[in-house]
């Protein structure tokens, strides 16, 4: 199961686990000879911060990081993935600073230059003689790409960029490693050839010498501390005249020659932009694989603490309830194990599409990871908060994990896309080929959309238990939702088109219509992604457990969605009929979830003491800043007579 889940590398995967293990930069506390791994949340933000790169360097100095950027084929990709993961299990500001140099810097690097960059930034940056950084947001600008405000114009008689921060709005804001370590910065900003405006480049620059201080031209500021994520030294950068070689233009896009002349193979400004966000899809895919991870953890803390921990007795004279045997408690914590089942196959068939992407695959690609990076980032923290809850008191203690994660991940909904607005693109997209069809005159094909060319049927009435669970009736009814839903925005959008308003107005004001139809889209290709691994098991036992979390991931989806009963996809007969169905999934489920988290492959020292002996944990004898009487016991009773 555990091979399933994670997909690739579980050997990698170990091996990592175990290189961190053998290292005390890693090693949060030993606890009666067990070994705890994990960030300590009670240091400073500067300790945070420098442990945080000594551990980079520990990694870099046992090749952690050989062939990242320099090797290209697939396979090496999954693999740099599996670590990548597994550091980010281990501490999300570990797993951003490396993905801030890798993905973004050096994939920067990677794609949108050209041979003269790749020879003279990727082996460095690979080997961190270079440190790089991400200069895209702005503090007036951060979903909204095309509308940031620096500028870039070019000398021809010096041949160099000249680079300015014009108002106080457009000062690059958030950059991660800006405030501390980074040496080098890839700057997004307006470029204007010869007073025309040629839309949103990227520019490699220097911010700090070899001694580490600041070049002229550049200034930096730090954000500060935040809620999670103080490992990183995220900061602000501001550009006064900075002079760069025409040669720092990243032009796979797009050039200018000596003389000044803009050149592109690219001539739609759109499709140009586009090509300009490519770095930000693999930051999406990141992300939404991470997420799951660390759900993951959430729930394998919480339903090994509830496998131990009882409460209340139901009769006089008897044991106190298990935690996981009251069927609230199931029904707080399993479905949330299902949807982890569900989004951790989909993670992995994202990554697998990635790697071996083509041109071809760019808009499935980008679309996929709009709507998998909204959908696991907040489950990911809505299992976290559950988790929480879920643990009582413990959930509050730091050294167990589950509450700090809420804060180190809640960034996830917005950075890379605010999660709203990325449905509200997935949409944007759908609704794109639904036009472009009729006009056409053609079918629907791309995205899986091929079931919106059939009749928008009703879905048939049965609610007994074999039905519910059957996977023809849910590929079905999700199929409806998202078939209904599209129809409902083209309809909303062309009544509102036809009365004067403008395409983009009339998005913005479907918005709700749209928010619904990307998570539709999402979570069908989700349950199919789901069904494709479990019809492909020939093991009868584990293709059994498939078939019980892919119902449970289901059935809980439809309960949670308002808009199957909004608008008539089931009955009210059904949803009741739904969540008794719910109720009895989560008792089946029951007796195998102790093998079900295991197979998550979490290490035990990267769960909180709470996973296992919690009392021997929680003992006087392991007890820190012990504080006690020190008189004797017959001093105190001779002052007492």
């Amino acid at each position: 199961m555990q091979k399933l889940l994670d997909g690739h590398n579980v050997e990698e995967r170990n091996r990592t686990f175990d290189l961190m293990a053998s290292s005390n930069l890693f090693i949060l506390k030993h606890i009666g000879g067990d070994k705890f791994l994990g960030a300590d949340y009670n240091q400073t933000m500067e300790a945070q911060r420098e442990i945080t790169m000594d551990r980079i360097r520990f990694l870099t100095h046992k090749g952690v990081f050989r062939g990242w950027l320099t090797k290209n084929d697939p396979e090496t990709a999954l693999a740099n993935s599996a670590v990548h993961e597994c550091l980010g299990t281990f501490d999300h500001s570990l797993g951003i600073k490396i993905g801030v140099h890798f993905h973004l810097w050096g994939g920067a690097i990677k794609y949108l230059g050209t041979e003269r960059h790749h020879k003279k930034w990727l082996q460095d940056t690979e080997d961190y003689n270079v440190k790089g950084c991400f200069s895209m947001t702005e503090l007036g600008h951060g979903s909204n790409v095309r509308g940031i405000e620096t500028i870039t114009v070019y000398n021809a008689s010096t041949q160099e960029f000249i680079i300015n921060t014009p108002c106080e709005s457009a000062q690059k804001y958030w950059i991660g490693g800006a405030a501390n370590d980074a040496t080098h910065t890839v700057v997004f900003s307006q470029l204007h050839i010869n007073g025309k405006k040629e839309g949103v480049h990227a520019f490699v620059v220097q911010i700090r010498d070899e001694k580490g201080q600041v070049c002229q031209g550049i200034r930096i500021a730090d954000c500060g501390h935040k809620i999670g994520l103080n490992g990183v030294d995220n900061g602000r950068i501001w550009f006064d005249n900075v002079r760069i070689p025409r040669e720092n233009l990243l032009n796979s896009v797009a050039d200018v020659t000596v003389n000044g002349d803009y050149i592109s193979q690219i001539e739609d400004p759109e499709q140009r932009f586009g090509a300009f966000m490519a770095p930000l899809t693999s930051g999406r895919v990141t992300i939404a694989t991470n997420a799951v991870y660390n759900a993951k953890v959430g729930l394998a803390t919480a339903i090994r603490y509830a496998l131990t921990r009882r409460a209340f007795s139901l009769s006089q004279n008897t044991s106190e309830v298990l935690l996981l045997d009251y069927p609230s408690h199931q029904h707080r914590l399993l479905p949330l194990l299902a949807k982890t089942y569900a989004v951790s196959f989909a993670a992995v068939q994202l990554k697998k599409i990635y790697v071996n992407r083509t041109s071809a695959d760019s808009k499935l690609i980008h679309v996929l990871s709009s709507g998998y990076k909204a959908m696991c980032s907040w489950h990911n923290l809505n299992t976290l908060q559950e988790c929480r809850e879920a643990c009582g008191g413990q959930g509050l203690k730091t050294e167990n994990r589950v509450g700090q994660l809420k804060a180190e991940y809640d960034v996830q909904l917005t950075f890379e896309g605010d999660n709203n607005v990325l449905m509200q693109q997935v949409s944007k997209a759908l609704i794109g080929e639904y036009f472009a069809a009729k006009r056409k005159g053609t079918p629907l094909v791309a995205f899986g959309l091929k079931h919106v060319n059939a009749t928008n049927a009703s879905i048939q009435t049965l609610q007994n238990s074999s039905a519910l669970q059957n996977k023809d009736f849910q590929i079905s009814l999700f199929q409806l939702r998202e078939r209904d839903l599209l129809h409902r925005l083209a309809a909303e959008i062309s009544d509102k088109t036809s009365k004067g308003t403008s395409m983009a107005e009339a998005m913005l004001r479907s918005y709700r219509l749209a928010e619904d139809l990307g998570h539709a889209f999402s979570e069908r290709c989700v349950l199919e992604t789901f069904i494709g691994v479990e019809e492909d098991q020939t093991d009868t036992s584990i293709k059994y457990l498939l078939g019980k979390l892919r119902a449970l991931y289901v059935l809980s989806s439809i309960d949670e969605r308002a808009v199957f009963l909004r608008y008539g996809y089931i009955t009210p007969s059904q949803a009741q009929a739904i969540q008794l169905e719910i109720t009895r999934l989560c008792a089946e489920i029951r007796p195998h979830v102790l093998a079900l988290v295991d197979a998550f492959g979490i290490p035990r020292g990267l769960l909180g003491p709470i996973a296992f002996d919690w009392i021997k944990y929680n003992s006087w004898d392991y007890a820190e800043n012990k504080k006690e009487s020190r008189e004797s016991p017959s001093s105190i009773i001779t002052a007492r007579l």
